[in-house]
């Protein structure tokens, strides 16, 4: 993104091959998704972003390396600009790698990872070890996964940020683990992003947490916004149809009313769903255009939810 990242393999003959190879991203500047601001003047992101766990990690398999290429090209083609990894993910970052360098490297991506290592002294390692994997020169985001040796990398990231070294800075969380420690953080600390785990089942972040970072003006990233696969999965089973009224939001899908839950709440900047299925693609980013819900809509929502 503008401002925040450069692509060292942009520019020139091979930048242009690369977009030319897959005309659909050309047409991606067209669509619009929702946005939200990022802190300090930081510009804006879509709503709906794309997260990595599990679903990139296919080590050097040439045939499924190719399917997450395809996977992403439909994410730029639909205005995708976050994409989140981190070290923990296996073959994730180097997949990434590759299906962004066959793609040029599109000028919306915000590049979000990840340290993960209990050594407080190895972040620049560690980043450096990230970055080259994905092929970028910085990160838009680096955070502190899980909280592990959190103040040694925070403190490192801090400093990086304010050499011009990354974008921005946070912390990360899932399943509500360590939230007091979490918390606490956040009120000490200088963060400009938290990653937490945030669905229409999962609200424990709705108390403290997320009125706390609209409070401190920190961007907030929901993951796990499927339960993992389970919500979608629950209701394709049973057969559920949308509430009748889910047209008022702009909903086809229970993706869209999955996600427009998610990211409708004031305090959350984006949503990471993630797949390695092309439609899922398409039906995860429809989910941040249109109509979003308002507070009495959300509650239906909750409400229509707990009937299933």
């Amino acid at each position: 993104m503008v401002g925040y990242s450069r692509r060292r393999v942009l520019g020139g003959l091979g930048a242009g091959l690369a977009v030319a190879a897959w005309p659909g991203l050309a047409a991606a500047a067209g669509k619009a998704l929702n946005r939200a601001a990022l802190p300090n003047g930081g510009g804006s992101i879509p709503v709906i972003g794309m997260g990595t766990w599990r679903t990139f990690n296919v080590g050097g398999d040439p045939e499924l390396r190719e399917a997450r290429t395809q996977v992403l090209a439909a994410f730029f083609e639909e205005g995708g600009g976050l994409i989140d990894s981190s070290p923990m993910y296996g073959s994730a970052q180097s997949v990434l790698g590759h299906g962004l360098e066959k793609l040029g490297y599109p000028d919306s991506l915000f590049a979000a990872d990840k340290v993960w290592t209990r050594d407080g002294g190895a972040t620049r390692e560690q980043a450096a070890e990230s970055s080259a994997n994905w092929g970028l020169e910085r990160f838009d985001l680096l955070q502190v996964h899980n909280l592990l040796a959190w103040e040694a990398h925070l403190e490192t990231l801090q400093a990086m940020k304010e050499a011009g070294e990354v974008g921005a800075v946070g912390i990360t969380t899932s399943h509500g683990r360590r939230l007091d420690q979490f918390e606490r953080i956040m009120e000490r600390h200088e963060l400009d992003f938290i990653q937490l785990t945030y669905n229409i089942r999962d609200r424990w972040a709705e108390d403290r947490i997320l009125p706390l970072a609209r409070e401190k003006g920190i961007a907030v990233i929901a993951n796990r916004p499927y339960q993992g696969g389970s919500l979608i999965r629950g209701v394709q089973r049973r057969g559920t149809p949308l509430p009748d009224w889910a047209g008022e939001i702009d909903c086809r899908t229970w993706a869209d009313f999955l996600l427009k839950f998610i990211v409708s709440h004031p305090a959350v900047t984006c949503a990471i769903p993630a797949t390695t299925s092309v439609e899922h693609v398409r039906e995860n980013m429809a989910a941040g255009r249109g109509i979003m819900p308002d507070a009495a809509q959300r509650q239906r929502m909750i409400e229509a939810l707990a009937e299933v």
